[in-house]
């Protein structure tokens, strides 16, 4: 019962009731709560964001000290790689976002240089990578400029990164923008790959490595056969080595050798049986 009069819901109403489509506007309500959490939150240590923050590729904010203590060297690195999605594999692969702020305290509240209007999950926000000032992307999309209007720093439009992309295009231009950067031996930052000139003389060598056993193979049964036949004649020499060593070790143990002057028999001669003073009998 409903308490309404004697209306009794049936079972199938209760059922599409609940499987029914989430509207527009509760799905706007949930993005809203989820981008808040977000432009609030660290996801690594869930503490509230507070400067120094960080951004990786993805736009994903942290907190500075909650990324280097997941990057100090531990026993078990699936961890990090869980909580980064293998975005994060050294401090070069995020950048230090800066925000213009106004206020302090509760009262604080991050906006945007040139409009003045206040930045958070309801306003589309960008910062600039390297320098990693933060404007708003409508500013940014207006001004047209080379340079930051913070810090003067040169930048591209392909280093606009949206904070929190939350459509398909953003996140795929983000993700292309990577894949060319990763392409080019640099990281999210603009800096060089760490390591990548070594794993280059590693592969080069391994290249190498492999193109001498390929050559050696394709030039054929001559290389094979003297291969071979260098090997018999150096297992038959060796052979003849040892035997010779062991019949020069007969004759020198037959020259010699030591007895025991109780075993000394009358066919033994001068040169093997020694001489021995005869003991007197009493």
């Amino acid at each position: 019962m409903g308490n309404d009069g004697g209306s009794i819901p049936r079972r199938i109403e209760l059922v599409k009731e609940a499987a029914r489509k989430p509207d527009t506007s509760t799905l706007r309500a949930t993005l809203l709560e989820a981008q808040t959490h977000a432009w609030t939150t660290c996801p690594i240590s869930n503490h509230p964001l507070a400067p120094p923050i960080a951004s990786d590729y993805a736009g994903t904010l942290y907190n500075k000290d909650a990324v280097l203590e997941q990057l100090l060297p531990k026993s078990d690195t699936t961890t990090s790689e869980d909580v980064f999605h293998g975005r994060v594999k050294c401090l070069r692969d995020v950048v230090e976002v800066v925000f213009t702020t106004i206020g302090t305290g509760k009262n604080e509240k991050r906006i945007c240089p040139i409009t003045s209007k206040e930045l958070g999950p309801s306003t589309r926000s960008v910062y600039l990578v390297p320098c990693g000032h933060v404007f708003s992307e409508a500013a940014i999309l207006e001004v047209k400029s080379e340079r930051c209007l913070k810090c003067n720093e040169i930048y591209t439009r392909d280093n606009t990164i949206n904070i929190l992309p939350n459509t398909p295009e953003q996140v795929d231009r983000l993700a292309e923008r990577i894949q060319k950067l990763r392409d080019a031996d640099l990281t999210h930052s603009l800096k060089k790959i760490p390591g990548v000139k070594k794993r280059r003389r590693e592969a080069a060598a391994a290249g190498l490595n492999s193109l001498d056993r390929t050559t050696l193979t394709t030039n054929g049964i001559n290389n094979a056969a003297t291969a071979s036949l260098t090997s018999k004649v150096l297992v038959e020499q060796e052979e003849r080595n040892k035997r010779r060593r062991n019949g020069m070790n007969d004759n020198l143990k037959s020259l010699f050798s030591v007895k025991d002057h109780s075993t000394i028999r009358k066919k033994d001669d001068f040169m093997t049986r020694g001489f021995s003073i005869p003991t007197k009998k009493i």
